[in-house]
């Protein structure tokens, strides 16, 4: 990297330093929700937050491949397999495609997504909704029937800023196998944004996730960032154990989860490769989503769209203009309810007061729900999805 990159504003257009240095110093002192954080017009996003819950299965082969592994130790290494191959979509692909990352629309309470993948692993289908606006929470479930495979979970973000912009991850996800009658629990990484003050940012994940099997298999990743030994941005390393055998790895992963990892029995380097994974090679599967013009009102795509159109054009006034009229009528929304002595009814999800499955899971990670922090904890709602009106039921592939 040249000495100009490494100044200040540097991927910063010259009309845009001077909003740039405002961000910058604004953040200084920010410490709470990413969606209260108003950010300069050019790195505005054009997709909601509620279109990210579909990154969790953007290669559904991967995805689905579990259910047809009869041994549970190797079962668990597919799952986690699946897990590292999310990562790329999930904190990368934007930053590929638009040359650094931008901050994503804030999606209003009821928001929904909803879609399905068709490839050579059949049908698999999404819901994502916004249950909670402060704080911001998406929760989404994604499901195969074909294969027996569900994942469902939540999450929101808490960021802080200390040199740059820090997210903590709050909410977990919850996959279960029909054959084998097996779940699996999988906690959210932490993350911060690398390259924030030159103007280029890019997403950099923090600590440790676990992969908690109900057969008695963990998965612990590390994720070293720029590894002190490579020297490699997205840098991690995997192991895969029994409960109580950490010191006695049955697997280890370790690469780039933007580019590639690959898998090894046991925990030395001279044990052979079993296994491998191109993540910046494997093309996805588009999601298919309802024309526009047939989506429900509250679809992300159609309640979005003249501020989508507005972005794209660089019309920051009509961007401003149709944001307000969203947020404007979400708020007299919000009195009506209070007036009235009511809550916003969920369509897909509701609040549960504990989750037993959750407690059990994450008792050798020593993991906690922090339902005061995402307005409670979220599960699908079969029984409320069979009521849904019958255009979002086709959406979402439930008819």
């Amino acid at each position: 990297m040249s000495s100009s990159s490494k100044e200040e504003g540097a991927g910063v257009a010259p009309q845009n330093k001077g909003s740039w240095s405002s961000f910058l110093k604004s953040i200084a002192s920010f410490n709470g929700d990413l969606s209260s954080l108003t950010a300069p017009p050019f790195i505005l996003g054009t997709i909601s937050l509620t279109e990210f819950s579909s990154y969790w299965a953007e290669h559904p082969s991967v995805f689905v491949a579990p259910a047809s592994e009869p041994d549970p130790a190797k079962r668990a290494l597919l799952v986690l397999k699946w897990f590292l191959s999310t990562l790329k979509q999930q904190y990368c692909s934007r930053s590929d495609k638009l040359g650094s990352e931008k901050k994503p629309l804030n999606p209003f309470l009821g928001e929904l997504y909803l879609g399905k993948w068709e490839d050579e692993a059949g049908t698999t289908q999404l819901v994502s909704e916004q249950v909670s606006h402060h704080p911001p929470v998406t929760a989404y479930s994604i499901w195969n029937e074909k294969h027996g495979v569900r994942l469902q979970g939540y999450n929101a973000q808490k960021a802080s800023f200390s040199r740059t912009i820090h997210v903590k991850q709050i909410g977990h996800a919850l996959l279960h196998i029909d054959a084998y009658n097996e779940d699996y629990l999988i906690t959210i990484p932490a993350l911060h944004i690398e390259g924030l003050i030159y103007g280029n940012p890019f997403v950099e994940l923090n600590n440790k996730t676990y992969i908690v099997s109900s057969s008695g298999y963990i998965s612990k990743v590390d994720y070293s960032g720029k590894g002190w030994m490579s020297g490699k941005k997205n840098s991690f390393t995997a192991q895969l154990f029994q409960e109580g055998k950490e010191k006695d790895p049955l697997y280890t992963v370790e690469g780039q989860w933007n580019e590639a990892f690959t898998i090894r029995e046991g925990g030395s380097k001279k044990h052979g490769e079993v296994d491998s994974y191109a993540a910046a090679k494997t093309k996805t599967t588009p999601l298919t989503v309802a024309p526009i013009e047939q989506q429900d009102p509250l679809e992300a795509r159609r309640a979005w769209q003249k501020v989508i159109d507005a972005i794209i054009k660089g019309d920051m006034d009509t961007t401003n203009l149709e944001k307000s009229k969203i947020e404007n009528s979400q708020r007299e929304m919000r009195k009506k309810e209070a007036a009235e002595g009511r809550e916003w009814e969920r369509r897909f999800f509701s609040r549960v007061p504990n989750d037993p499955l959750f407690e059990k899971l994450a008792r050798p990670i020593g993991e906690r729900i922090e339902a005061d922090k995402t307005g409670g904890i979220w599960r699908f709602d079969v029984n409320k999805a069979k009521q849904a009106t019958t255009s979002v039921q086709e959406h979402a592939g439930l008819k």
